[in-house]
């Protein structure tokens, strides 16, 4: 039990290594979707259909991918981390949502709904000390 206690003083340093990993998958998951172009754009703010959104499903899937590749660098960052996490959050939700509305199993969609649980708990706890924003 004494190293467990003694492992609580790098709760910051663990914090990092979270952000670090996730941002840094979250940016691989987003940037073939933000270079993708319009066309992918399309497609992936289509999405938002789900909620009674039909307009501008371009602009749409351009912030849906922005928010992946660019929320998890600032995820790593530190830097606009809760409006990051938060965005991140509501990316996971519409992709949860997007997963059931296709009639695939809960298990499809379980990966964003873990994502989206995480970027809300990162929401609450913030970046830490370790970060730009100094926590």
């Amino acid at each position: 039990m004494a190293i467990l206690s003694k492992l609580g003083r790098y709760q910051d340093t663990g914090l990092l290594v979270m952000r670090a990993g996730i941002g840094f998958m979250m940016i691989m998951h987003g940037y073939q979707k933000l270079f993708g172009g319009p066309e992918r754009w399309t497609k992936l703010g289509g999405s938002m259909k789900n909620f009674g959104i039909n307009t501008y499903p371009e602009a749409w899937g351009f912030m849906a991918a922005a928010s992946e590749t660019i929320g998890g660098l600032f995820l790593i960052m530190g830097f606009f981390f809760r409006p990051s996490a938060f965005l991140l959050m509501c990316t996971m939700i519409v992709a949860a949502a997007s997963h059931l509305y296709k009639g695939q199993a809960f298990m499809e969609a379980s990966h964003p709904i873990e994502l989206a649980f995480v970027f809300f708990g990162l929401f609450i706890i913030g970046p830490g000390v370790h970060s730009v924003d100094k926590g």
